[in-house]
């Protein structure tokens, strides 16, 4: 299944030695790159780990192209600096060459997808009464929300969740499940996006077999 990842999450690997990325639409971790080119070419993804770098490109899985001034030639539009496997705008014959193609057309570097929406969901157990908020994707199933949620009980998947006394399918979306994201509404009226945040309750199976 595809792992959904937050603006929030992404910005947490934002270091030389833990270095991601999101550009359009998909999360990279570019770590490897890093270790492989350290040096000045690799300065300008660094300085941008745990951003959206959306803008780097064109209308297609491309770095934007521009014509250079001096040469009349078209070529890569880097205004942050060059980086690895951008080619300079003179040739020389030690030019490292030696890939296949480049690293934002890699998909050996694509861990998952950015989520189009962030939302935030309650999680209360019912048997120790103790309340998680949770920032997940509008994309994620109920079970990869749980998954999110096994930092705070090893023991989820133990539990029936439910809302409104009904049971969730697990298999579905918060939406799919009737649990609508209001926070545009609420947006709109003046009201902060979080002044009512939906609540998800844990009611325990009686078994620990599971998790």
């Amino acid at each position: 299944m595809q792992r959904f990842y937050t603006p929030s999450e992404v910005a947490q690997h934002n270091t030389e030695d833990d270095c991601w990325v999101s550009a359009l639409g998909k999360v990279l971790d570019l770590t490897p790159l890093i270790q492989q080119h350290r040096g000045t070419l690799t300065n300008p993804i660094v300085k941008a780990a745990g951003t959206d770098i959306s803008h780097w490109f064109g209308g297609s899985n491309d770095i934007k192209r521009c014509v250079d001034p001096k040469t009349g030639l078209e070529q890569h539009y880097t205004p942050q600096g060059r980086f690895v496997h951008v080619l300079p705008s003179v040739i020389t014959s030690d030019l490292d060459n030696d890939f296949e193609i480049p690293w934002w057309q890699n998909e050996e570097y694509i861990i998952g997808l950015l989520t189009n929406h962030t939302r935030k969901v309650r999680i209360i157990n019912t048997l120790n009464h103790h309340e998680a908020t949770l920032e997940v994707c509008c994309e994620e199933t109920l079970s990869q929300i749980q998954d999110r949620y096994l930092a705070f009980n090893v023991h989820a998947p133990s539990y029936t969740w439910k809302r409104m006394n009904q049971n969730l399918e697990m298999d579905k979306t918060l939406a799919e499940n009737g649990i609508e994201d209001e926070s545009e509404e609420f947006s709109t009226l003046g009201l902060p996006d979080d002044y009512y945040i939906p609540a998800i309750h844990l009611y325990f199976n009686d078994d620990l077999t599971v998790g």
